[in-house]
């Protein structure tokens, strides 16, 4: 005779539902990470441990997410009266609630899919601001993949799901009583709170293959990790190096030979620059490229023959071919190129509240009498953009001030770049027409998914094409604004600066792959700078200030950034990361601080596969310069330090359209 007690009964027929979506939910995670891992291909080696890892670890995280997400069927469970459990109204709200909870399951798991196909990653940052976001990011959903048609599948699948297993989760009579059904609730209540005290996004993060460590993640789990973790405090996650060390290292380290601080204190890094030549009042044009990694010009071994126009000017230009990119995001690319500062963890001070006043490239210019413009072919609210340029020396321009039948093509990110260099030739003309020296920061669009641009540019088909037509298009853009430009009475006198935001790509085996960070920088002015090939490393944020040099500017900096050419060789480094690991390469040595106060240094790999090999002996010392650089630069823009007294010039206002 069955001695367990009818109490377990009750509960087991009142449950059915949740147990069966509890199989559904780990039976569909874990067939996502088998697939997520059949599509990583070379990245995770056929390994036993490797595998066993991110299988059991990941039941574990997919556990966690089931505690949240099955919250709203444990309520509903819990408060449905036993009488009303089995009638047809309680089935019916049973029935479409399941249903929503299967299609949502089976939604993430495709947006899941779509994430790690362009990301390599389970949901992060990037998904939280996607969201913020959402009018870009359906449009670029929408133009990439037939929606519709995915939508109704989803539908049709979750429903066949439900009608198959209907046996299995159909309210029947059951005696449970609310007293047993709040202690389960409660139950649920606790285990809730013990996943969410004891559990992080971190803990599974024990291999040294990131495929490995991302694929051992649950997707639910990680996007609402991402969205708490958006703002890192230095202090709380990571190692810190007393305040009066960490200022003196960092002084240390930004000593040059044309620099000179203002003052003692410790905690200004305040320097007065002063370049021996008279100043070159010259135009310039930076124009920072969507996701233009180097390795897609022939220059940098490219066998594509994606980039024609680029290859022919990288041998009229300085060609700087050691760069690497600050992020993996565009506002991490325009943080660098415009204050000059290290990538701290977290949302870039391009979004962050209380970013304005800042001492930036742009507010150089300023002084110099310049006319410093921000030029973007997409709407600039995005990303924080227009804001954050407009309050801190820029002027802003974007897509709104192009007339509609200028455009020759459009899509959810922005204009064709060739209408974007036409704006931007037209603000140049303007500016030089008022007898000023311009200073433009251009942002480019085309190479970003849908990939679409106007037809008959280039021989591959837009769209269709993806990636490499959109490159091969942004080359062809580039070629025919530089030839547009050479007509002009202002092109002797302007310095062109090309370089990428960021790379196309931004994960690999390895923490911080470098093969994802490598950018081109070309600096072109024919009658003013000397073609030659610069080998040096050379980090994002040295950009600026080594534009100023080559400009022979004196200024007063609080850059974190090198003028390379005035740098002794062998104090080269650069700086770099993603939104939770802070990177430090020094000697060819990487230096990785990442949360729970954790540090690794490992030997880089510069070829394309992103590995790293293990470090023998550790390098205490390239520690403590990456905590130096990554703490001063987080505490000095929570502390206001970064700001500078707002000029007379200052522009907060968007330019408006001529």
């Amino acid at each position: 005779m069955d001695t367990r007690p009818a109490a377990f009964w009750a509960l087991r027929t009142r449950y059915a539902a949740l147990a069966w979506f509890a199989g559904v939910f780990l039976a569909v995670e874990c067939l996502t990470r088998l697939a997520l891992l059949l599509k990583t291909g070379s990245g995770v080696p056929v390994a036993p441990l490797y595998w066993l890892y991110l299988f059991a670890v990941g039941l574990g995280y997919d556990l966690v997410a089931l505690v949240y997400v099955a919250w709203p069927l444990v309520l509903f469970l819990w408060l449905v009266p036993r009488r009303a459990f089995p009638a047809r109204p309680a089935r019916a709200v049973l029935t479409l609630l399941l249903l929503a909870m299967v299609y949502g399951l089976l939604f993430v798991t495709a947006a899941e899919w779509l994430f790690w196909d362009e990301f390599a990653s389970r949901f992060n940052f990037i998904a939280v601001d996607y969201l913020v976001y959402s009018r870009e990011v359906i449009g670029n959903i929408r133009a990439s993949y037939p929606v519709g048609r995915v939508l109704v599948a989803l539908g049709v699948a979750a429903s066949a799901v439900l009608y198959l297993a209907r046996f299995r989760w159909r309210p029947r009579e059951d005696a449970s009583r609310l007293r047993q059904r709040s202690a389960v609730t409660l139950a649920w209540l606790l285990l809730t709170i013990i996943v969410t005290c004891a559990v992080d996004g971190e803990s599974k993060n024990a291999t040294a293959n990131e495929y490995v460590n991302e694929l051992a993640g649950n997707g639910v789990y990680e996007f609402f990790s991402a969205f708490r973790n958006n703002e890192l405090d230095w202090r709380r996650f990571y190692r810190t190096l007393p305040d009066a060390t960490a200022f003196a290292r960092t002084r240390e380290l930004l000593k040059t030979p044309e620099a000179t601080f203002v003052d003692a204190d410790p905690r200004d890094i305040t320097r007065e620059i002063r370049n021996a030549g008279p100043e070159q009042h010259l135009n310039v044009i930076l124009v920072s490229v969507e996701s233009l990694s180097a390795d897609y010009l022939g220059a940098f071994g490219g066998s594509k023959h994606l980039t024609p126009n680029l290859d022919a000017l990288a041998a009229k230009s300085l060609l700087f071919t050691r760069l690497y990119a600050s992020g993996t995001r565009t506002v991490r690319g325009l943080e660098a190129l415009s204050l000059s500062v290290p990538p701290t963890p977290g949302q870039s001070i391009v979004k962050r509240p209380d970013n304005e006043n800042l001492f930036s490239l742009g507010s150089v210019f300023d002084e110099k009498g310049y006319d410093s413009m921000f030029v973007y072919g997409g709407y600039g609210y995005f990303d924080n953009m227009n804001y954050f340029f407009s309050h801190n020396g820029y002027r802003t321009v974007d897509r709104s001030d192009i007339p509609s039948d200028q455009v020759h093509a459009a899509n959810i990110w922005g204009v064709a770049d060739e209408d974007l260099f036409t704006l931007a030739l037209r603000e140049a003309d303007h500016a030089a027409a008022a007898n000023r020296p311009f200073f433009e920061h251009v942002m480019t669009t085309s190479n970003h998914p849908p990939f679409t641009y106007p037809v008959g540019r280039i021989d591959l088909p837009s769209g269709k094409a993806g990636r490499a037509g959109a490159v091969k298009y942004t080359d062809w853009a580039l070629g025919d604004f530089l030839a547009r430009a050479a007509g002009k009475p202002w092109f002797d006198d302007t310095v062109f600066v090309i370089t990428a935001d960021h790379c196309s790509s931004s994960w690999g085996r390895s923490a911080i792959p470098m093969n994802r960070y490598h950018i081109p920088l070309l600096i072109y002015s024919p009658k003013h700078i000397a073609p030659a090939r610069v080998d040096r490393l050379m980090a994002q944020i040295d950009i600026p200030p080594t534009l100023l040099g080559l400009l022979d500017f004196s200024y007063t900096s609080k850059f974190y950034g090198y003028d390379l050419f005035k740098l002794e060789p062998g104090r080269e480094r650069a700086l770099l990361g993603n939104y939770q690991k802070a990177g430090y390469l020094r000697d060819d040595v990487l230096t990785v601080l990442a949360p729970r106060k954790h540090a690794t240094q490992t030997l880089p790999k510069f070829d394309n596969s992103g590995d790293a090999a293990p470090l023998d002996a550790p390098r205490p010392q390239l520690v403590d310069d990456a905590i130096a650089y990554y703490q001063t630069a987080s505490e000095r823009f929570n502390e206001g330090l970064m700001r500078i007294a707002v000029p007379p010039a200052a522009r907060i206002t968007k330019a408006a359209p001529r």
